[in-house]
């Protein structure tokens, strides 16, 4: 997609998206056979149920509709959530991974996976899991020694398993 196609749908979009109180992550125009697909992600700090997807895809369809931003070729409108291992790029990212564990490649070549705690301007302050029964480190990185981040999938998050403690306790 050309930057000023990008540039024009997302001028057009954005105020749509945020009047949703989501925050439109990326426009995305590719090819799938003879039509073109437009995938808009949209996120927001509670995420996105789906039912906020039909309805922002139902507004977005009809404000394409009334103008040309996508021309006379046919397309296929998607709107989605970002995934699970979704890349961290902005602070909102971060902010909305504390909690989580994620894996940084840093610029310095090393690699780390650690729980993010917190996140500023600056960076995010972490903690590093202790391996073989050690315990785990608390680390600050900044943002400028991270080339790239992304969410790890965890199936047993500790977070969720104290979690159910609570519950289970006030239940008895």
């Amino acid at each position: 997609m050309s930057t000023t196609q990008s540039d024009r749908l997302r001028g057009l979009l954005e105020p749509l998206v945020s009047a949703e109180d989501l925050d439109l992550e990326e426009i995305e125009v590719s090819r799938a056979g003879r039509r073109r697909v437009l995938r808009i992600v949209v996120d927001s700090d509670e995420g996105v149920e789906l039912d906020a997807c039909a309805e922002l895809s139902r507004a977005v369809s009809e404000l394409l509709d009334q103008n040309d931003a996508m021309g006379d070729e046919e397309y296929v409108l998607e709107v989605t959530s970002p995934g699970a291992e979704r890349p961290l790029t902005e602070l909102r990212h971060y902010v909305r991974a504390t909690g989580r564990l994620a894996r940084l490649h840093l610029h310095d070549g090393g690699e780390l996976v650690a729980r993010i705690l917190k996140a500023d301007d600056e960076g995010i302050d972490a903690e590093i899991p202790g391996v073989k029964g050690r315990k785990p480190t608390a680390r600050r990185i900044a943002f400028s020694e991270i080339a790239k981040a992304r969410v790890e999938i965890e199936f047993n998050r500790k977070d969720k398993d104290i979690k159910n403690d609570v519950d289970n306790e006030e239940e008895a």
